[in-house]
């Protein structure tokens, strides 16, 4: 008769976080954040809730980690063709498809509604998610700075915030659509602001 061995807890568990992951983005876009619940999370994933509460403390951390689980780390950076405008637009185009995919609008705009009133969550979704895809930008116009395609006493990272900022503001407050036109108009306007001086 063969040895009976003893079940595998880092495998049941990674099963469980997965299913609690996928059922914090399920709901989070079925029902809005302010009617998702550790419960409803837990029913949803098959799971107690004391399980959900002895690795998170609420629901927005759940949902920060679920959120943050399947982002890219952004460590291939941005593309470097050489052509700063080209690889702006390519990427801040991409962008605008992936906020407007409503699979991402629902967890990510939960997330930016929580951090507003939980100041803890607020440093962990910047730390976590708006530094990080900060830095890309930052790390490509630095590129382009010392290769002589940006003006040299232009701040890579302020350069960067007038690029994201207005596209953050237009997709937070629902002022206007993310279209790729306006994020070329986007590029457009900061380079004119950044091109290295005649």
């Amino acid at each position: 008769m063969a040895p009976k061995t003893a079940p595998d807890a880092s495998r049941r568990s990674e099963r469980s976080r997965r299913a609690i992951f996928d059922a914090a983005l399920a709901l989070v876009g079925e029902v809005g954040y302010t009617r998702l619940t550790v419960e409803g999370i837990a029913a949803r994933a098959g799971v107690g809730k004391q399980t959900i509460y002895r690795w998170w403390p609420s629901k927005a951390a759940v949902l920060l980690d679920a959120f943050t689980d399947g982002v890219d780390d952004y460590g291939a950076g941005l593309p470097d063709t050489g052509d700063l405008e080209a690889d702006l637009k390519h990427v801040l185009r991409a962008t605008a498809d992936e906020f407007n995919d409503p699979a991402f609008q629902a967890p990510y705009r939960a997330l930016a509604a929580a951090g507003a009133g939980d100041e803890e969550l607020s440093r962990t979704y910047v730390s976590r998610l708006l530094e990080p895809g900060i830095a890309v930008y930052v790390n490509r116009l630095r590129a382009a700075q010392e290769a002589g395609q940006m003006d040299p006493d232009a701040d890579p990272r302020i350069a960067a915030e007038l690029l994201l900022s207005p596209f953050s503001q237009r997709w937070l407050m629902r002022t206007g659509e993310l279209t790729h036109a306006y994020t070329d108009t986007l590029v457009d306007l900061v380079m004119r602001a950044v091109r290295p001086p005649e």
